[in-house]
């Protein structure tokens, strides 16, 4: 769809990532050569792009993914991608999940910049005036990815002040979904439009959406047709709804709280907690206290376990928070808690089984988690979001597993992903049974989550989100 966009020039003495040149003629190049050219081809200059065809702009958990990744192969560009990410956050604290390319022509994406008019309908939520941006957020996945780029060379690191400049802005991040999103009351996060989890068709949602009105077909063109099969991608009732709320939302001038849709999402919450944890490593490491911030990552697990654990289901639900009730459907959003250092440790084993059960089948009918319930009745082994494995949430599972003492289930599952990673292309996302590409080739965070797990070795002991717990510690 982007194929007319203009590349920023490279700046002068910047480290390549891969250099194709040391590969033998005849030869595939290894596996790290090939992930770190995908994310040469999508660097604009100052962040990374997912995909070139079918997301042209800069994405926020995107960037977060990819940035864990770049680290290994250069840590300032790493710095770089979260420095041009959270340059778009509003006052009101958000960071927004689209940072608009303006070389990027209208039509390329869709809802554009002329739909969000964050500028304008986002004044009153303190939008940035020099720079276009979505008007909702996506799941807070940042600080982690800061520490972790801290870690990979802190020496850079301190030379340039980049926890100092992540700090601030992370916390008021943090803030703002604690204070402005806890619309249930209860303590956790909302989410008030799909996109906003990240999961964005995931049948989670098909109960709370089917109160939405949708707009009308005629109002809007969807670009993600021109690049995938229409049986692959979102129908266009949900797609109708997905706009009605974005635009109610912009003409609320983004305020929170009054939609129609809010939902707590097992995932969303669990990547805030991971991140308040590797928060209290950045502030001991900025010679702050970083005790409350652990204190209340504890806090927020119990929290979640009091309101979306549900036992019959062996999982996370998803808790309708204007219907006041959990969501019975299993999607791997439930799974992700699994990350988390304080969840119950029979919680944590009642997890891996359901992980490992017929519902997602890891193991056993599949080499990767699914996005969704094997058994449930919407399951769609091709459709986004309602069956198709993904490497990053597959990511945050192997950790989660590495955590709870599962090596050998998260050894396997690791080499699952890479052997997936490097056969479908770096593929947005796979058929669960097949491992077949679907969505994108040549995808951001999938080749920046094969770089992490090809040099962030178990043996190693480096395991990203184990890194995070004990801020007092060096």
């Amino acid at each position: 769809m982007d194929r007319t966009a203009q590349r920023a020039p490279r700046p002068a003495g910047r480290t390549v990532a891969y250099d194709p040149s040391r590969t033998a003629p005849g030869t595939a190049p290894p596996l790290h050569v090939r992930a770190a050219a995908v994310l040469e081809a999508g660097w604009t200059g100052s962040s990374t792009v997912p995909s070139r065809s079918l997301y042209p702009h800069q994405w926020s958990w995107d960037s977060a993914f990819i940035a864990i990744g770049l680290r290994h192969v250069s840590p300032l560009r790493a710095q770089t991608e979260l420095d041009t990410l959270l340059a778009a956050q509003w006052a009101d604290g958000r960071i927004p999940h689209i940072v608009f390319n303006p070389s990027v022509p209208l039509d390329a994406y869709f809802p554009s910049p002329d739909f969000w008019r964050s500028s304008t309908e986002g004044h009153t939520a303190g939008a940035p005036r020099t720079v276009q941006t979505s008007g909702i957020v996506q799941p807070p996945v940042h600080a982690l990815a800061a520490w972790l780029v801290h870690l990979a060379d802190p020496g850079l690191s301190r030379a340039r002040g980049f926890l100092t400049r992540m700090y601030p802005r992370l916390a008021a991040w943090h803030r703002y979904l604690l204070h402005r999103r806890d619309l249930g009351g209860g303590g956790l996060v909302s989410v008030v439009h799909p996109w906003e989890q990240g999961m964005d068709n995931s049948p989670c949602w098909d109960r709370p959406l089917s109160r939405v009105t949708p707009a009308p077909a005629r109002s809007f063109r969807r670009a993600d047709l021109d690049h995938g099969s229409p049986e692959d991608r979102p129908t266009d009732l949900d797609y109708g709804r997905y706009v009605r709320l974005a635009s109610d939302y912009r003409d609320r001038g983004y305020a929170d709280g009054a939609g129609e849709f809010a939902v707590e999402d097992p995932a969303f919450n669990a990547l805030l907690i991971a991140s308040e944890y590797a928060l209290a490593r950045i502030a001991h490491e900025l010679g702050a206290a970083s005790t409350a911030r652990q204190a209340r990552a504890e806090r927020l697990t119990a929290t979640l376990v009091e309101r979306l654990w549900e036992p019959a289901a062996g999982m996370f639900l998803c808790r309708d928070v204007r219907a006041g009730e959990l969501i019975p459907e299993r999607g791997v959003s439930g799974l992700i808690p699994l990350l988390l250092p304080t969840l119950p440790r029979d919680l944590a084993a009642t997890l891996v089984r359901t992980v490992c059960g017929p519902h997602f089948g890891l193991g056993g009918t599949t080499r990767l988690v699914p996005s969704y319930d094997l058994l449930g009745e919407a399951f769609d082994p091709h459709r986004y979001w309602r069956g198709p494995a993904w490497i990053n949430t597959n990511w945050l599972l192997e950790r989660g597993l590495r955590l709870h003492g599962e090596r050998g289930r998260a050894d396997a599952l690791r080499k699952g992903m890479l052997h997936t990673a490097g056969a479908s292309g770096f593929a947005e996302y796979v058929e669960p049974y097949t491992a077949q590409a679907c969505g994108a080739t040549g995808f951001g965070w999938t080749a920046a989550l094969t770089l992490d797990l090809l040099h962030d070795r178990p043996a190693g002991g480096g395991n990203g989100v184990t890194a995070i717990k004990g801020g007092d510690q060096g």
